[in-house]
């Protein structure tokens, strides 16, 4: 009977490659101050997809800005990497080796043909001078045969032949006075030797293949796909690829002029010459060729004159056809009216690079360049679906396109978590969103707490149902008989040795032995109660200043922070309290929790209406029988605005009415018992001198922050005041 198989687990050692996705709550997190900061979470989500968004620890969401910087950055370390001053030292070294082995075979020739005739002054097979038609038939015979056996890969280095000595000796002058007569520079010796008779096959053979990778580069100027038939072009692939070049701008003719171009006939006939991965339309096709000639063409801009000059010989008349070369040239035309010119890049690097792989750099530089303005044009997420994640794989590796689909799915994995949700063709927050935003303003204020040493203002007074304490008091009638059993069985034990009935405890609180005979009788005033903090009930009137200058001194994001913050800990931990906001500009008004989240600063109403705020907040608090009534104001400034038959009035600097109603409803709120603590953004004397009458007249204080530490000051002062202890 067979055995089920267990299941094989293998543990692989971190390397750093093992990468996870950000949670949606961490994505949320790095979200929030977007969108706490402009209350609409499409622009937050364009936001973060421009400028992605620092996750937990060091860690952070790459946006298309770190992306770009990335492309950026490959580009200029290639850039300060390489020197196209060396780029033909190999094609010169190359040419130089070849040209040595034929210049050594043709000196072997003269210095053989020299001595065999001062041997034989007769010349060979008893021949005179004379003979010279004899001779001339000769040298004629075998510059055809030393020329065809040149063409050969035979394994012999030169091709004598069997002729006479001075026959021989002729060839090698005349091939001595045109290797003399070559001219200097390299690409006119190239186009020189291409009708140049070897005498030496190693050097015919390695000047061939020279001149096949000259073929492959002109060839993949235009065609990527067709360098493999190149190769080994015969006489009719010649004719054929010039049908399809000609076929190929008759193309381009009709599509400049509007017309049809006919691509489908076209592939009929031409397509198997693409290689397996044809293209399917013609702009895709001219994409692909538009792409090689842009390699070809940026590193021609980015040569010297002279460099460039070399190159353009050297690229001339590499297929041995003048028709095939004049409908290339007339297709690079066309191709450069249909695209604009292509970069030109300024090398400022040490290390050599030579013509081959400077033609795959220009081509990856081209591809950086592409892919550049792609991720420029992106505006939205759905502009991400026409980036080439092959081309994102190849230039910036696989954690680059992990980076890049992580972005692409944003939207995605936040709505498949709930926090937000499509509204026709926007993107709006749920309730669940809302509330892990509060919670995450809430998390950054408390971790902020840990690393602070604030004031702690709590009494010292205990109630009966909050947190435990260790502490312990006398059991008093009436309290809950939550007894401390170690320190009542000890006062027992202390008042019954006291009394006698029990040897005396020595330090570790035994008798003698370290037993006892009996039980232990407990009496009343042997109780002690644990002690307990008071969790009061407490209502709370936050005020927040939604005035402009909060937005201009960068005190909104944070004091919108505080009031999500309140919320969340109220609602989580404290959910008897009460927590209203008010937001007041010229005018006051509530906000909702639930419009919290989106509420954002006047910027069409001057003003800051305190008078108008607090007013509100009394009545608010009003309605509450019971518990501590408090009212914290976040503001940034002075009042500067009051109401008159309903209406506001502004005026700056303050009017002394102003001054005086705000102060009056200060009073009012005072008579009911309502405490008033200011979180104050500015500093000034003004300022100052009106906080401390507002302090003097109601009992309340006056924090003068920050907005890097307002929330810490605020939540820690809540919490604080409101667990009391009853002595």
């Amino acid at each position: 009977m067979a055995t089920p198989s267990s299941a094989l687990y293998r543990y692989f050692q971190w390397d750093g490659r093992q990468r996870q996705r950000h949670s949606a709550d961490d994505l949320m997190g790095a979200l929030s101050d977007d969108f706490l900061y402009s209350g609409n979470i499409q622009q937050a989500l364009k936001s973060m997809l421009r400028r992605g968004g620092a996750m937990s620890g060091e860690q952070r969401l790459s946006g298309i800005h770190d992306m770009l910087r990335k492309l950026r950055q490959q580009r200029r370390e290639q850039l300060e990497r390489y020197n196209l001053d060396s780029l033909f030292d190999g094609l010169k070294e190359q040419l130089e080796q070849i040209l040595d082995k034929e210049k050594q075979t043709v000196q072997d020739w003269l210095k053989d043909a020299g001595q065999q005739q001062g041997d034989e002054p007769g010349g060979r097979n008893g021949q005179g001078d004379g003979d010279k038609s004899s001779d001339g038939a000769q040298s004629s015979q075998a510059e055809g045969q030393a020329g065809s056996s040149s063409q050969s890969d035979g394994e012999g280095q030169d091709s004598r032949g069997k002729f006479s000595d001075k026959v021989l000796k002729n060839i090698a002058a005349r091939n001595q006075s045109q290797l003399d007569q070559l001219p200097p520079d390299m690409s006119g010796q190239i186009k020189s030797l291409q009708d140049y008779e070897f005498l030496n096959t190693e050097a015919q053979k390695e000047f061939d293949d020279l001149m096949q990778q000259l073929r492959d580069a002109m060839t993949q100027t235009f065609f990527k796909d067709v360098s493999d038939m190149v190769n080994a072009m015969s006489e009719g692939d010649m004719e054929r690829m010039k049908d399809m070049v000609k076929a190929l701008n008759e193309m381009l003719v009709k599509k400049i002029a509007g017309e049809e171009p006919g691509f489908d006939q076209f592939m009929e006939q031409f397509g198997d010459m693409f290689g397996d991965n044809p293209p399917e339309s013609l702009d895709a096709l001219l994409e692909q060729m538009e792409a090689q000639m842009a390699a070809t063409q940026s590193l021609m801009n980015s040569l010297s004159a002279d460099q460039r000059n070399q190159l353009q010989n050297l690229m001339e008349g590499k297929f041995g056809d003048p028709e095939l070369q004049q409908e290339l040239m007339k297709l690079s035309k066309e191709l450069s009216f249909l695209n604009p010119q292509p970069s030109q890049f300024n090398f400022s690097g040490e290390e050599a690079i030579d013509f081959q792989s400077a033609m795959k750099l220009m081509e990856e530089l081209q591809q950086l360049e592409r892919l550049e303005q792609d991720f420029q044009g992106v505006r939205d997420f759905e502009d991400l679906d026409s980036i080439d994640e092959d081309l994102i794989k190849e230039l910036l590796g696989e954690e680059g396109l992990d980076d890049f689909k992580e972005l692409k799915d944003l939207a995605d994995t936040l709505e498949k978590a709930g926090y937000i949700r499509k509204d026709g063709d926007k993107w709006t927050m749920t309730p669940r969103g809302s509330r892990i935003i509060g919670q995450k303003a809430l998390e950054e204020i408390y971790n902020k707490l840990k690393h602070m040493n604030l004031g702690n203002h709590r009494s010292t007074k205990e109630g009966l149902f909050g947190d435990q304490q260790e502490d312990s008091k006398a059991y008093e009638f009436g309290d809950p008989l939550h007894l401390h059993i170690p320190r009542t069985l000890k006062n027992a034990i202390r008042r019954e040795s006291a009394s006698g009935e029990l040897p005396a405890l020595d330090k570790e609180g035994s008798g003698e032995g370290g037993k006892r005979s009996r039980g232990i009788k407990l009496a009343e005033d042997d109780f002690e109660v644990h002690r307990h903090e008071l969790n009061t009930k407490t209502s709370t009137v936050l005020l927040l200043d939604l005035s402009l200058s909060m937005a201009l001194r960068d005190a909104f994001l944070p004091a919108k922070k505080v009031a999500l913050a309140l919320h969340s800990l109220i609602s989580s931990r404290y959910p008897k309290d009460t927590l209203s906001i008010i937001g007041f500009s010229a005018y006051a008004h509530e906000i909702k929790p639930q419009d919290l989240i989106s509420v954002d600063v006047d910027q069409f109403s001057m003003g800051t209406n305190m008078q108008h705020a607090l007013i509100l907040a009394e009545k608010k608090l009003a309605r509450e029988h019971s518990g501590t009534k408090q009212i914290i104001m976040i503001s940034d400034g002075e009042p500067t605005a009051h109401l008159e038959d309903g209406y506001p009035y502004f005026e700056y600097p303050p009017n002394p009415v102003t001054i005086a109603k705000t102060l009056l409803a200060v009073k009012r709120c005072t008579q009911k018992n309502i405490t008033i603590n200011t979180f104050m953004l500015e500093r000034s004397p003004f300022l100052r001198s009106f906080m401390d009458k507002i302090a003097k007249m109601n009992g309340g204080r006056v924090f003068y922050t920050t907005p890097h530490n307002l929330g810490e000051y605020i939540l820690h002062d809540f919490v604080a005041n409101r667990r009391k202890r009853v002595a």
